[in-house]
């Protein structure tokens, strides 16, 4: 059998170019063969007809929840990367807050083992900054990189004592790891549910302030000049903290951050209901933090989009009280067509900023090879379809847990194909 598949007509995504480029493109033994209109079909070779469709680079999520080991109630390595693949994801980063948490080079192995049998997609996991993410005593870091750790992070919670932070990040300076912060002031945010504001009064809903999120990032940006650390700042939600981030990146400090769909498209006002589908930490803020955070990605603020895909089981989400219930929603399966469907169709940014920010700089950030529909790259590759529509069923999802604002939705557009190193993973119509 041929392992040759030809794309004809596609609609090539690419990083750096405003248009959709109408080509061929020819992928042999896991790789980009060519790439040029007009290809000729070969005896044996599979064609895709691709006319009117868009062919991009396989999607990379810096920021993942796959609750293994511990919780995989809600999710696991297996579930949670065949999640990713439903939404056009070939590669995702695991955060360490397991149970137990990864704060070990044995516990990283351990994971990256388990991945390495079970997900048909690559899996990178990050390893705690501080043992158990209790944020008293360092980890290992050394043992952690060893075993193959990509970054390091306690996130879902920060670390509160500078001078800790402060030796946990000249560690990861010397072994060139990146130190991904959660930015929170405990003793503001107490036990918030939702962003402090005139409709956290109306609702009776204590609140998150929006400083407890900026002056962490402050705080973190300052420790990470002075020690000359790779500081990434996770899942940036304000508009203010935005800003600090971009003054410190003209000051040349070595920082990069990343901002969540959901903290695009929602707002505080979605929580009129009390659903708890809307209940995430840092919390959805306002109408106006939603405009200025599109307005950053697109200038170049953000060098990442990344979904902190975060499953809870049905019960733990439905069955309880907004106040009790647990932050955090799913974002693998729902990310690229909620990026299109209220970004790219309506045209407030394009293709080559989504392959950017969701494709190029996550890998670059880890020092991965680069993914691109060109000549030599991998052949990671999605195939979208523009004119379809995506319903996001329970039947439809592939994650354990259905904890999305998006549940039982429809948006504009449909990831028809899915190829990882040349190997069709998945494939509709």
């Amino acid at each position: 059998m041929s392992d040759m598949t030809l794309f004809k007509n596609a609609s090539i995504a690419s990083a750096g170019a405003k248009e959709l480029a109408v080509s061929d493109v020819l992928i042999k033994g896991g790789r980009i063969k060519a790439v040029a209109p007009g290809l000729v079909v070969e005896e044996g070779v599979r064609v895709v007809e691709a006319g009117g469709k868009v062919l991009l680079p396989g999607l990379f999520d810096l920021h993942v929840h796959l609750r293994e080991p511990g919780q995989t109630s809600k999710e696991d390595i297996a579930s949670g990367s065949e999640a990713a693949i439903n939404g056009g994801v070939t590669g995702i980063v695991a955060m360490p807050n397991t149970i137990p948490a990864i704060d070990s080079g044995g516990l990283v192995r351990s994971v990256m083992d388990i991945a390495k049998r079970n997900s048909r997609i690559p899996v990178y996991t990050t390893g705690c900054i501080t043992k158990e993410r209790a944020g008293e005593e360092m980890t290992p870091i050394a043992g952690m990189k060893s075993a193959g750790a990509v970054m390091l992070t306690d996130d879902g919670s920060p670390v509160c004592n500078p001078q800790l932070l402060r030796r946990a990040m000249e560690y990861a300076r010397e072994f060139d790891l990146p130190l991904a912060s959660h930015c929170e002031t405990m003793e503001l945010s107490g036990q918030g549910a939702m962003n402090e504001g005139r409709v956290s009064y109306q609702m009776g809903i204590p609140g998150i302030p929006a400083i407890s999120e900026e002056i962490c990032i402050a705080r973190d940006i300052q420790i990470a000049e002075y020690t000359g650390a790779h500081l990434h700042i996770q899942h940036v939600t304000t508009a203010r903290g935005m800003e600090i981030i971009r003054r410190a990146k003209g000051d040349g400090v070595n920082v990069t951050c990343e901002v969540a769909p959901h903290h695009l498209i929602f707002n505080e006002e979605h929580v009129i209901d009390y659903d708890t589908h809307y209940k995430m930490n840092p919390p959805l803020r306002t109408k106006e933090d939603n405009e200025r955070l599109v307005a950053g990605l697109i200038e170049g603020v953000f060098d990442v989009i990344a979904t902190d895909h975060a499953p809870h089981t049905d019960f733990e989400k439905r069955q309880q009280d907004f106040a009790s219930a647990p932050f955090g929603i799913t974002g693998l399966e729902t990310a690229l067509p909620s990026l299109f469907h209220y970004f790219i169709k309506p045209g407030v940014f394009g293709w080559d900023l989504l392959v950017e920010r969701y494709a190029s700089e996550p890998r670059r950030i880890l020092k991965l090879d680069e993914v691109a529909v060109a000549e030599g790259s991998s052949a990671d590759l999605v195939l979208f379809d523009p004119d379809g529509t995506t319903t996001f069923s329970r039947k439809f999802m592939c994650s354990k847990s259905c904890n999305t604002p998006f549940l039982d939705r429809e948006l504009g557009g449909r990831v028809n194909m899915v190829m990882s190193h040349g190997e069709v993973l998945l494939e509709r119509d």
